[in-house]
């Protein structure tokens, strides 16, 4: 190559990195916190968004969708959110209480007769064989949702991804496996208990999961990007996962190793506790009905008893681990996902945080550029004392 063709060349990915690093908008604070992380190659590229009760406040795209390719980080980018699948799955269990179909402190067993007799893993026999027994209660409604009904994260069956199951055969699967505690005096993250509490919506409404959650949630809301499936278009918006690269000095790309590809072919089923694309923009909405006490643009869809006890502490006071129902609780509450994405809603404030990523892992200080993001949306949009 000679050496004008190897200027033009660095200058053409000078300017790509330039409009990855800073829309065409006016400075943000946000993209300058943002920033020096993309440019050290720490953070592939990200869209964070902050919103209040009534209006979506600022959303930026920094870096790349794929670093690889150089394709731009744009705000209607789709992720995969992973985990905050959950919270959006007690959400749609809630609606259900809330109608009185069913009670947090009913057995799972009324729904679904499969778990009557579910054993307890209580350690080897003398002899080394498998020592089951009876459990002191059957699991709740609330502990499935709480991480603490000893449901284990997955069944054994549940390979090699997470979708490659029927909702109906996955939760049949659970009832085979014994308890690993005692339901309701430990913690264990189990997808299997929110996979378990979708299945409940099934049986409770003869609607299929993935259909209630667009007629009562996703529509409604006008989550048009958010889906266990995306479409063509969609996957053209997917952001691409990356991870550190085997020097740790920079970034790869990656694939998602809990779902099975295409993403968009036949053999997969919705995954309640995790298997969710969405874009902030979507997510956004979601949080902002929660913000408002279960309603959005004049429409009810929770009451605010509900949100208040599904966004409160559910697991025991001699636990660490702080949980409601389907939600990380506290005095603000929200949820991640495996790729490093986050929602965080703080009623005091007033504000809801969107930040998406993917990211199985960061180079170098790459896992600070949430709080970077947090900081500086903080700074510009916290109320006063």
């Amino acid at each position: 190559m000679n050496p004008s063709t190897s200027l033009r060349t660095a200058l053409v990915l000078t300017l790509l990195l330039v409009a990855a690093l800073r829309p065409a908008s006016a400075a943000s604070p946000i993209v300058d916190a943002l920033k020096p992380f993309v440019e050290k190659e720490e953070l592939a590229g990200a869209v964070a968004l902050v919103a209040s009760k009534d209006k979506v406040l600022a959303v930026e795209a920094v870096g790349f969708a794929n670093r690889a390719t150089q394709r731009v980080m744009k705000t209607d980018a789709v992720f995969w959110i992973a985990s905050q699948s959950k919270p959006i799955t007690g959400t749609a269990v809630m609606m259900l209480v809330d109608e009185g179909k069913l009670n947090l402190d009913d057995a799972v067993e009324k729904y679904l007769p499969e778990f009557t007799g579910q054993k307890l893993d209580a350690g080897k026999n003398a002899d080394g064989t498998p020592n089951l027994k009876a459990h002191a209660h059957p699991i709740t409604v609330r502990e499935i949702l709480s991480h603490t009904s000893g449901l284990p994260f997955k069944s054994a069956v549940e390979q090699p991804t997470l979708d490659a199951l029927p909702l109906r055969d996955a939760v049949a699967s659970y009832a085979k496996t014994p308890l690993t505690f005692e339901p309701g005096t430990k913690y264990t993250y189990s997808n299997a208990g929110i996979n378990t509490a979708a299945r409940l919506i099934e049986v409770i409404t003869g609607q299929s999961y993935e259909a209630f959650m667009d007629a009562r949630l996703f529509k409604p809301l006008g989550m048009k990007d958010t889906t266990f499936w995306p479409t063509a278009e969609q996957l053209k918006r997917l952001a691409t996962p990356h991870k550190p690269n085997a020097a740790k000095t920079g970034l790869e790309t990656n694939s998602i190793s809990q779902l099975r590809y295409p993403l968009d072919g036949p053999g997969r089923y919705p995954m309640p506790a995790g298997g969710l694309f969405a874009t902030a923009g979507d997510v956004a909405k979601f949080c902002q009905m929660v913000l408002n006490g279960g309603e959005l643009n004049g429409k009810r869809y929770l009451s605010a008893k509900a949100v208040k006890e599904m966004t409160s502490r559910q697991t025991p006071a001699s636990l660490k681990e702080n949980y409601g129902l389907g939600w990380s609780a506290g005095a603000t509450f929200g949820h991640g996902g495996a790729l490093a994405t986050n929602m965080s809603i703080d009623p005091a404030r007033g504000l809801v945080f969107v930040w998406l990523v993917q990211h199985s892992g960061f180079p170098g200080e790459g896992s600070k550029a949430q709080g970077a993001f947090k900081k500086a949306a903080e700074a510009q949009f916290a109320k006063k004392p």
